[in-house]
């Protein structure tokens, strides 16, 4: 893993063009920049490209042209695996297995002390979880984490990848599958995990774009706005119909594209 240099981002895109097939590109000329700390949220339809930026930047595949830098350093020049080591990555559907609540949080880093186990459960806002339990940390989660709700496991699989100190962690549409509580307190561990780390998170709600210090809107590969909620509701006529789609309907349902925006389809990484 590179130094970081001075004022250098953690990952930057420049120019980023990048298709599965030749003559057909998925990403057209992506560009940003991601900071040490903060929330940002890549947001669009289905075949905007959002799977295909986490893709390259896990470096699955390398860009067809431009540039991504991890800590100042082109991505094509360091070593795959001492790249991803710093990479922490939880999808929408995160595995709960049977066992403890602490077997579940250490199982990749079972040397993690009990002071480093104790700050990701703060961080995850697990605290009350762990309090709530009977056996606390010792109590058997079920099979696939059946004692948890899906807010709990998913805050579990953010705790556990922050055991090994990302510098960056990814999060696939997390809240694509929880009820309004849960969603509020995943958002809650979502705002601390951002003083602590960059995190990028491919959403489909605005209840958490909105407290994103940055929006990436993707429309068919091009990044088509960028900013805060509140600059983009004031600048982007495209995001604002996003935005007025979703308040049209319950606080609990995902938000979703226009209609006419649903038809693409992004390959598969």
């Amino acid at each position: 893993m590179p130094t970081p240099r001075e004022g250098s981002a953690v990952l930057e895109f420049h120019d980023v063009w990048f298709g599965y097939e030749p003559g057909r590109p998925v990403l057209r000329g992506v560009s940003f920049r991601v900071p040490r700390r903060g929330h940002l949220a890549l947001i669009g339809p289905s075949g905007a490209g959002k799977s295909t930026v986490f893709a390259l930047i896990e470096r699955f595949y390398d860009p067809d042209r431009g540039r991504i830098l991890a800590d100042g350093a082109d991505l094509r020049r360091l070593d795959r695996t001492v790249h991803r080591s710093g990479i922490g990555l939880v999808d929408q559907d995160c595995p709960v297995l049977h066992g403890t609540l602490l077997e579940n949080l250490t199982y990749a880093a079972p040397e993690a002390s009990g002071a480093e186990v104790e700050r990701v459960i703060e961080l995850a806002g697990l605290g009350e979880l762990v309090t709530r339990l009977p056996l606390g940390l010792d109590t058997p989660v079920g099979e696939r984490g059946a004692a948890l709700s899906g807010g709990e496991r998913q805050r579990v699989a953010i705790a556990r990848t922050l055991l090994a100190r990302p510098r960056l962690l990814l999060l696939d549409e997390p809240t694509a599958h929880l009820d309004a509580e849960n969603e509020a307190a995943l958002r809650r561990t979502i705002d601390q995990v951002a003083a602590e780390c960059a995190l990028i998170v491919i959403a489909h709600r605005f209840t958490t774009i909105r407290t994103a210090a940055q929006v990436i809107v993707l429309d068919q590969g091009v990044v088509s706005a960028s900013g805060t909620h509140h600059d983009l509701v004031a600048s982007s006529g495209y995001y604002r119909g996003l935005a007025a789609e979703w308040t049209g309907r319950d606080a609990d349902s995902p938000a979703t594209v226009p209609p006419t925006r649903l038809n693409s389809t992004e390959p598969e990484p």
